[in-house]
């Protein structure tokens, strides 16, 4: 379970608000890893059940979702919002264990969608499935080591 950027001490007097122990850039920076962590790990899943339902996709309306075009914008976008905070994070924290988790995932990532879908489409699903985890966990582990342990903690 993810702990919350600011903590309260069992032996001290709570901060008078949540907001007031945590500055703006952590909250943002936090609230911008767990999206990326949860949008890449909706991605994993999409990418992974795609083959399986590609053929009821369109009875459902919801045919635009096997769009290579789509695929290849969300992964662009995903690559960049995880570079973007893991840098942040990393640049806050020193430590380099997120960016060792966060670029294999992206080779993935990256080799998925290079990958011919309509020759290999259990090969594309399992490298973006696989790349999409791999950067939801970097993401999570940039929000662990990110989290500041103070007189304010209660753990």
């Amino acid at each position: 379970m993810l702990q919350n950027a600011a903590c309260v001490n069992s032996n001290d007097s709570p901060p008078t608000s949540p907001e007031a122990a945590v500055p703006p850039t952590s909250r943002f920076a936090a609230l911008a890893d767990r999206f990326g962590a949860t949008a890449s790990f909706l991605c994993a899943v999409h990418c992974a059940l795609l083959p399986f339902v590609i053929a009821i996709l369109p009875a459902l309306g919801l045919g635009f979702l096997a769009d290579h075009a789509i695929e290849r914008g969300f992964v662009v976008f995903a690559c960049t919002l995880a570079v973007t905070m893991l840098v942040l994070g990393y640049r806050r924290h020193g430590n380099t264990k997120a960016l060792s988790v966060l670029f294999p995932g992206i080779a993935l990532l990256l080799a998925g969608v290079l990958i011919d879908f309509e020759r290999a489409a259990t090969v594309h699903a399992v490298l973006v499935a696989c790349g999409g985890t791999l950067v939801a966990l970097a993401h999570i582990v940039n929000l662990r080591l990110s989290h500041r342990h103070d007189e304010n903690c209660r753990h």
